[in-house]
């Protein structure tokens, strides 16, 4: 079977908070062929554990690394390798995805109102321009 995760698939998973769904979750992870992980799946478990369970970026990030060096998941690496940059470099992984995919499909600056986000951004070499 090959499969699409919702993000609660992920979070039982990796917080094991619902015994139950926790084995059922990573039954699934044995028996299907396929796992495929959407962006916006990523960016909800980021979003879930950091402000519903307050995991910090590291280890979040490792979670993440994990996730996509599971043999039978697929999903966007490049993007997700942005996402996980702008993460690990104290900027959002939701803001790494946007700029990427904003790249991707032509745009040459990254625009925002949000301070930090620009700020990370362009540390990681990303052209930006902060609105007023």
């Amino acid at each position: 079977m090959k499969v699409t995760v919702d993000t609660n698939v992920l979070l039982r998973t990796v917080v094991a908070d619902d015994p139950d769904q926790a084995v059922v979750a990573s039954g699934l992870f044995t028996q299907a062929e396929t796992i495929a992980i959407g962006l916006q799946t990523l960016t909800e478990l980021v979003w879930v554990l950091r402000s519903s369970y307050g995991v910090a970026r590291d280890d979040i990030s490792s979670v993440i690394r994990t996730i996509m060096d599971t043999e039978k998941v697929v999903l966007d690496r490049a993007a997700v390798d942005a996402g996980l940059a702008c993460l690990e470099a104290g900027g959002d992984f939701a803001d790494g995805i946007i700029a990427h995919q904003g790249a991707w499909l032509g745009s040459d600056t990254f625009v925002s109102f949000d301070r930090k986000a620009v700020k990370v951004l362009a540390e990681l070499g990303q052209q930006t321009q902060l609105l007023a």
